[in-house]
């Protein structure tokens, strides 16, 4: 249940105006989503939803002109890139470093928790979440902490004990990573998994960058080499 806490102002001249409300921006590509949070934050009278997006180019314009504390984001914004959020978060937080970004999203990948906490995420929480859960994330987050439910948290535990000598990828990463080792194409490779070749450049190149590799054979070898593969 939403409250409101007041302060008397000294003089005894009575309470003071409420702090104002926290402003948001939701950003995911299902419009659903987006109605079903607005009605559960607008009936918290300190959270306000200032404004929505399904598209990365569409969050970073409504984030600069509506200035939020925080945005709600689905790693997931289009059929083409399981993690484009994953770069808009780092985007966001780049160009507005006072901003909070909680993660919401489906995934829950051990290895996607860290990759958003480097991102800038400041939170990770999973979409089957209950209210109650939600809002304290939120409202943690903007109090400037982190918030992470259960199934992140115990992600992020999960992550930390992993060799530090072998890279953590995400879920598509894997996918990506073993179809390469069979020699396949970045047009191939997107053919077999259902995303465009651009996104399999994209996931080539974190690959790469993971591995410290500078070839696809160099890649393969590593992978191989570390037990990824």
């Amino acid at each position: 249940m939403a409250f409101e806490q007041h302060t008397t102002v000294p003089g005894g001249q009575g309470p003071a105006a409420p702090a104002p409300a926290t402003r948001i921006v939701l950003v995911d590509d299902h419009a659903i989503v987006r109605h079903g949070l607005r009605s559960i934050l607008e009936r918290e009278s300190d959270l306000e939803v200032v404004g929505e997006a399904s598209t990365a180019a569409e969050a970073e314009a409504v984030v600069g002109r509506e200035r939020p504390a925080i945005v709600l984001l689905d790693l997931k914004l289009s059929t083409g890139a399981d993690t484009e959020g994953l770069q808009l978060c780092a985007s966001l937080t780049r160009r507005h470093p006072a901003l909070a970004v909680l993660v919401l999203t489906t995934f829950l990948d051990d290895s996607l928790v860290v990759e958003a906490v480097h991102h800038g995420a400041r939170g990770y929480v999973v979409k089957d979440v209950d209210t109650t859960e939600l809002l304290r994330s939120i409202r943690a987050v903007a109090r400037n902490g982190s918030a992470f439910d259960s199934h992140a948290a115990a992600a992020m535990v999960r992550s930390m004990r992993v060799p530090s000598d072998r890279p953590r990828f995400t879920e598509r990463e894997m996918n990506v990573l073993q179809l390469l080792a069979t020699g396949l194409s970045n047009r191939d490779i997107g053919a077999r998994l259902y995303i465009s070749e651009t996104t399999v450049k994209f996931h080539v190149r974190n690959i790469m960058r993971k591995m410290d590799a500078r070839t696809r054979a160099e890649v393969v070898y590593e992978a191989s080499k570390r037990g990824v593969i």
